[in-house]
């Protein structure tokens, strides 16, 4: 990568940094829907625009792992559940480890999308977390299943919606490449180098136990909270 792919790069994290800095500020819902659709289209656009796929070419990318910690309790699945869903949609792999200290995740990508996901998935947990606290129910037990539903079912339509901003700017790519199968080819070609290296770095990994059952009203709720906050779709 280059010096000016790199200063490129920076510019296009403290942009969406910026943007998901003001949707959380806001006090006007619609406000911060903008501010986050706008973050979420930058993003998907940039990753797999033409240009950008034309300077990387087949060089290896600057593949890297990152630690984040996300702690523990009862809403711990549910905040790796979104994290998760952000990594997908970015072509970050991503594995996690109980510890002492709690849960830590590991994610593996290129170092560009690496700072892209921890920038997002600490603006919409934010944004989900405030949410959370204001649902209360008769008991607390009540209360706690009512909010880890909802961060469930925010987590999962966070991940479509984030999955549809990205096949939209695929649309966009091929129109402005007058066709799709050298985009289509650069994003394969990108998404193995990720998967490879993160097999290597990680060797064999154990499939997680499935969560808990789920309140289903709270897991639509959270399904709608996620649909007023648009990501861009």
């Amino acid at each position: 990568m280059t010096l000016s792919e790199t200063q490129h790069d920076r510019t296009l994290v403290e942009r969406i940094r910026k943007l998901l800095d003001k949707a959380e500020r806001t006090d006007s819902v619609h406000e911060a829907e903008a501010f986050a659709a706008k973050a979420a289209h930058l993003v998907a656009r940039h990753r797999i625009s033409p240009e950008q796929l034309a300077q990387r070419g087949g060089a290896a990318d600057d593949l890297a792992i990152r630690e984040l910690v996300v702690g523990r309790g009862a809403y711990v699945r549910g905040r790796i559940a979104l994290l998760g869903n952000i990594a997908e949609a970015h072509d970050v792999r991503m594995v996690f480890q109980a510890t002492p200290a709690g849960s830590v995740a590991f994610l593996a990508g290129r170092s560009e999308d690496l700072d892209v996901v921890e920038v997002m998935y600490a603006s919409l947990h934010t944004q989900v977390a405030g949410q959370m606290a204001g649902l209360r129910r008769s008991t607390g037990a009540a209360t706690q299943r009512e909010r880890r539903a909802f961060l469930f079912g925010y987590a999962n339509r966070i991940g479509d919606l984030l999955a549809e901003s990205a096949v939209a700017a695929k649309v966009e790519a091929d129109r402005r490449a007058g066709g799709g199968a050298a985009t289509e080819l650069a994003i394969r070609e990108r998404r193995e180098r990720v998967d490879e290296f993160a097999d290597e770095s990680w060797g064999r990994v154990r499939s997680a136990t499935r969560p808990a059952r789920l309140s289903p009203d709270g897991y639509l709720r959270g399904v709608e909270a996620a649909d007023r906050a648009d990501v861009g779709r």
